[in-house]
């Protein structure tokens, strides 16, 4: 009997360290398939970061290196100038990119960067103990805010796609989710743009992944996807939100 879902040969079998109903394996999934559907897992390098994703260069066959805290893109470019025949990508989630990171990711996408960044948005710092990120919702309860997020206090959450998406340098940016097959469809095909916009050396490109969280949410999977559908989706719309501007023939 003919099999019709195969595991990904960018993926080892290591098997992952990620709390039950955690999205990250999806993600690595839909970035393993990118590069092996584009034939250049011969000559990527990730950036791992650090976070829940701290180890993520097991779960892959490919080369990757470790970044410090939110220095993923810094990384990234050095590795692109010095081999700009190179594949590179930071994979980061929302303390690491958005908090400590973030001058590191706005300046590399100002100075348009020819690498990729895969970012995932759980809401909340979730390897270090559930602290409020950046992302953090209103209202929503963190071992650092167990009555909510007041943003009379600390602010409204950062969306980190938009703000990107008005740097006037040429670029790739788009937010999908992977809380439903159909939003992975999605996430799926603005990844592989994204890594083909590097291919041909267009722009920076950035994917923003809306993800949960169960455990630091304290949830299960199933009602974590039903809180991200109902309160993340509204305030972080889906979509592309910047494209580079045709190649001009002749």
């Amino acid at each position: 009997m003919a099999k019709t879902f195969l595991k990904p040969k960018c993926l080892s079998d290591q098997e992952t360290h990620y709390c039950p109903g955690c999205t990250h394996g999806i993600i690595h999934r839909l970035v393993a398939e990118a590069i092996d559907a584009l034939g250049i897992a011969g000559r990527t390098v990730g950036i791992a970061p650090v976070g829940c994703a701290v180890i993520c260069y097991n779960y892959f066959t490919f080369d990757f290196q470790e970044a410090a805290h939110g220095r993923a893109p810094a990384m990234a470019t050095g590795i692109k100038r010095v081999r700009p025949d190179l594949m590179v990508f930071t994979y980061q989630g929302d303390g690491d990119l958005a908090s400590i990171g973030m001058g590191e990711i706005v300046h590399a996408a100002n100075r348009g960067e020819k690498f990729t960044t895969v970012f995932v948005n759980n809401a909340v710092y979730g390897m270090t103990g559930g602290q409020m990120a950046p992302t953090t919702m209103p209202d929503q309860k963190t071992t650092t805010t167990p009555f909510g997020r007041r943003v009379e206090e600390v602010g409204m959450p950062v969306r980190m796609a938009e703000l990107l998406a008005t740097l006037s340098t040429p670029g790739y940016i788009s937010r999908q989710a992977v809380l439903a097959p159909k939003y992975v469809l999605r996430a799926k095909k603005a990844i592989r743009k994204a890594f083909q916009y590097q291919m041909e050396n267009r722009c920076f490109s950035f994917v923003e992944v809306i993800s949960t969280c169960p455990t630091n949410w304290g949830m299960t999977p199933t009602e974590a996807i039903d809180w991200a559908q109902k309160t993340m989706l509204p305030y972080y719309p889906l979509g592309d939100l910047k494209t580079p501007e045709p190649v001009k023939e002749g």
